[in-house]
This record gives C-alpha cells, sequence and structure tokens, in this order.
C-alpha cells in the first residue's frame, strides 16, 4: 500500500501547520514587544535626553551592530551560552533525579528538606567568590554558579508535581491494577511534567542571573563580563545591548520550554487556544 507524499509529511510532522499559524496570542505579544520597543525609543528622545544615563533602542541595535562586526559578541554570545548550558543542564538533571527519590522515599525526603530550605534561602550570589577560590577562575566555577541557581526551583518543582497527583488518577489506574512501577510512569510523572517545566521556567531566570553573576569575578568573555566593562567606560549602549541580549535569550528559552509542554502535556492548552 503505498502512501502519498502529503499524507506522509503530515505524518511525520504532525503539528507543523499548527506551528506556522499566527495566533492571536501570537499577535498580542508581537504588539506588546512593538509597543515597548517604541516607548523606550520615545522616552530617551524625549523625556531622559542625558545619553549617560538612558540611550534610545535605535542606539543599543547599533551597539550589538558594531559589536558582531568587531567579532566581540560572537566571542560573548559563545562563552555565556556554554556557562549556562552546562549549569542549567546539570542542575536540571540532578534536581528532577533527586526530586523524584524525594517523592518515592520519605527516608531521602526527611534527610534531604532540611538541607534544600537551608540552601535554597541562601542567595546564590553570595556564594559565587567562594566557587572562584575553590574551582578557579574558569567554566567550573562559572557553571557551579549557575547550577546552585537553577537546581532549587527545579528541585521543589518536581517534588510538588510528583506528591500533588490528583487521587482519582491513582485511583483510576489502580482499579486497572497498574503496580506502583507503573503508577510512576504513567500517572504521576506525566501529571508532574507541569510543574518540572514550570521550575525549568524559573531555573532559565535564575540561571541567566548566575551567568552575570559568575561573570563578574575573573571572566574574559561573555554577556556579563561586557555589561561589566561597559559600566566601567560609561558606555550606557553597551550595558543596554547586554541586558537586550540577556532578556532575548531568556525569551527564547522560556518559548522552547513551552514547546516542549506542548508535546508532553497537550492536555494543558486543549483549551487556551496557545
Amino acid at each position: 500500500m503505498t502512501i502519498s507524499r502529503d499524507k506522509a509529511a503530515s505524518r511525520l510532522f504532525p503539528t507543523f501547520r499548527f506551528r506556522l499559524r499566527a495566533t492571536p496570542s501570537f499577535w498580542r505579544k508581537v504588539l506588546s514587544m512593538i509597543s515597548a520597543a517604541a516607548l523606550w525609543e520615545l522616552m530617551a528622545t524625549y523625556v531622559i535626553t542625558n545619553r549617560l544615563f538612558f540611550t534610545p533602542l535605535s542606539s543599543v541595535l547599533l551597539k550589538i551592530r558594531d559589536m558582531w562586526v568587531e567579532g566581540t559578541l560572537q566571542t560573548d554570545i559563545l562563552a555565556s551560552l556554554e556557562t549556562f548550558a552546562v549549569g542549567f543542564v546539570t542542575a536540571s538533571i540532578a534536581a528532577i533525579m533527586l526530586g523524584v527519590f524525594m517523592a518515592l522515599s520519605e527516608w531521602v525526603r526527611d534527610f534531604v528538606d532540611p538541607w534544600v530550605s537551608a540552601m535554597y534561602a541562601t542567595p546564590f550570589i553570595a556564594l559565587a567568590p567562594l566557587f572562584a577560590l575553590w574551582l578557579g577562575i574558569g567554566l567550573a566555577a562559572h557553571a557551579a554558579v549557575v547550577f546552585l541557581g537553577v537546581f532549587f526551583p527545579v528541585l521543589i518543582s518536581t517534588y510538588s508535581g510528583l506528591i500533588t497527583t490528583e487521587p482519582i488518577l491513582l485511583e483510576v489506574a489502580r482499579s486497572f491494577n497498574a503496580g506502583e512501577s507503573q503508577l510512576f510512569t504513567k500517572v504521576r510523572f506525566p501529571a508532574a511534567v507541569p510543574f518540572i517545566i514550570t521550575g525549568l521556567r524559573l531555573g532559565v531566570a535564575r540561571g541567566l542571573v548566575g551567568v552575570v553573576v559568575a561573570e563578574i569575578f575573573g571572566a574574559k568573555a561573555g554577556l556579563g563580563y561586557r555589561i561589566v566593562i561597559s559600566g566601567n567606560s560609561f558606555d550606557t549602549a553597551g550595558v543596554f545591548a547586554g541586558i537586550v541580549l540577556f532578556a532575548i535569550a531568556g525569551v527564547v528559552s522560556v518559548e522552547v520550554l513551552k514547546i516542549v509542554e506542548q508535546r508532553l502535556a497537550p492536555y494543558r492548552f486543549l483549551k487556551s487556544g496557545d
């Protein structure tokens, strides 16, 4: 039996057309960004005209272009991306695994819970100098700062999601003779996916802050390092350039996580229209 090319493509990429369709939500987001950009430009042009304190968005974009032409922007982006990727991925894996163990074992939960509360309340920014002292000035110390910022939001969200599974779902699964392993893999963990994604989204924000903090201490490249250098030389456009790039990274990361959530938990978007 032969399958037409259109049918084969629809099977391979079932959500492709959905992704290309611009929803009202998409256009509202675009309108929000355009409005913010226009307000920024008008404020810098007619209200706060001192370029030392505030600079137009157009000047920031020109600064980004100049940094790209010089080649410094590529180096800084790669350095910050490496720091963020290593810290974020390792923290996410470790936090999800520990969250699972805490949800499955009261012994693990009682042993770990006080340390989670204590460390989560500790400003991870204050530990950055210690990481530089212990691990040296390099990727390991920088990634450790990001790791600490990402780890706890993901851990707490994972654990909360696993212990708050709807009882009716568990009862239905048990009525079909599901074992404990099946309850976890088929019910509890899938139900916790939205919580985990929420933790990852919180971790993105804290991880980007961690990149900036880490690069203040001894970095030779990176967007955080560029912000510090620009601030020391009173280059306001350079400071805003780094801030804008970090904001773009945050938006892109969160949108990627939304796509992941739509794939893993599509039932959450049946009524939202996103």
